[in-house]
């Protein structure tokens, strides 16, 4: 197969390398002559053999054609891109995906109500440790009975103390329904001492009390690298005979935050061996930029796979390297080109040994919501 480098773009006119392209949906046909995106170019001289050259005849290799190239992330694009194609699966860039597809799938979540029904009360607030403590065992012990709210005695022996221990959150929320007064702080105070000491906490707090509104019992997630994990409506700690298990864990993503890809991965992986539905949430207003995906997947279907020629796009593809950071804007952009074609998002991510790992990310709607929330799952292609 024979390319060339005419100092803009990979092209080629010869006739052989064009059926052999066309045939594998390489490249863009203009009027006999095959256009290449970089990605495409650098496939078909790494894995395919070809030979590309440049305007004076010299012959280039793998680096001497990237090294024209501009532009951010080549090497991630590059690997996710070659990951595709190896597993004999179509991928276009990204533009050609025009139209709306209707393949995206929401989950669809039902929303309950928090419905506190406790008398007012009162307690005590420890600055230093960001906990409200009440001493009413009466009250501790229906706040956690029926609301799940604050921790009795002792995680899974509620008998072993007479204290409810809240946590800020907690404090927060009850301070908020008019139930709580604390002796020695106001609402301010303890709002105030957890910003300065929770990075993003006015996000959180607002994505706290969203999920508790709706009737859901969100606790720390803290043993599963995330903010929360949370519980069904109607979920309690001595509801059956045996402890109930939390199905999801959540991470709040704020819009002006940014996110090594390492660690949110290694996150979601932990949520996953341990048989939990990863939540992000992406809460903050504001406008949304135009996304960035980097290409089209063409997945399988049932007697082979779909095909640019035949087929409709499944996916697009955001194609990352493990040590990137991913703000909260940008993958709420990128989302936002995925729900606008009515396509799910992809997440690629290519390690250090240029192995992808792929995460599949799908809009949850939840009734009333003021954010957006998305349910993560990795995937096997």
């Amino acid at each position: 197969m024979l390319l060339f480098w005419d100092g803009k773009k990979v092209k080629t006119d010869d006739a052989a390398s064009i059926t052999a392209l066309v045939k594998g949906c390489y490249g863009e046909n203009k009027k006999g002559v095959i256009f290449l995106e970089p990605e495409e170019a650098l496939y078909l001289v790494d894995v395919r053999g070809a030979e590309c050259l440049d305007s004076a005849g010299k012959k280039l290799g793998f680096n001497g054609l990237a090294s024209e190239f501009k532009g951010k992330k080549l090497l991630a694009r590059y690997l996710t891109y070659k990951d595709w194609r190896d597993r004999g699966l179509f991928l276009r860039p990204e533009k050609e995906a025009a139209g709306k597809y209707g393949k995206s799938v929401s989950r669809k979540y039902k929303r309950g109500e928090l419905g506190l029904k406790v008398p007012e009360f009162g307690g005590e607030f420890f600055a230093d440790d960001l906990m409200s403590i009440v001493d009413d065992a009466e009250v501790g012990g229906e706040l956690y009975r029926d609301y799940w709210i604050g921790q009795m005695g002792t995680y899974k022996a509620p008998h072993r103390g007479s204290i409810s221990k809240l946590d800020v959150f907690e404090t927060l929320l009850l301070m908020d329904a008019g139930k709580l007064e604390l002796g020695n702080a106001k609402r301010k105070d303890v709002f105030s001492n957890a910003k300065k000491r929770i990075e993003y906490f006015e996000d959180m707090n607002n994505v706290y009390q969203e999920w508790r509104d709706a009737g859901y019992v969100v606790k720390t997630g803290f043993k599963f690298g995330t903010h929360f994990r949370i519980y069904l409506p109607g979920a309690g700690p001595e509801k059956g005979k045996d402890w109930v298990h939390s199905k999801h864990v959540l991470h709040v993503f704020p819009r002006k935050s940014g996110m090594i890809i390492s660690e949110w991965a290694r996150a979601i992986r932990v949520a996953h061996s341990v048989k939990k539905t990863f939540i992000l949430a992406i809460p903050g207003e504001g406008k949304v930029k135009k996304g960035k995906v980097d290409f089209a997947l063409y997945h399988r279907k049932k007697n082979g796979v779909e095909t640019p020629k035949s087929g409709s796009p499944s996916f697009l593809m955001l194609s990352l390297g493990e040590d990137e950071y991913l703000s909260g804007e940008e993958l709420a952009a990128a989302l936002k080109s995925c729900a606008e074609r009515e396509l799910d998002l992809l997440l690629a991510i290519a390690d250090r040994e240029s192995s992808v790992t792929y995460y599949l990310i799908r809009k949850i709607e939840l009734p009333q919501s003021k954010y957006e929330y998305y349910e993560i799952e990795w995937m096997q292609p």
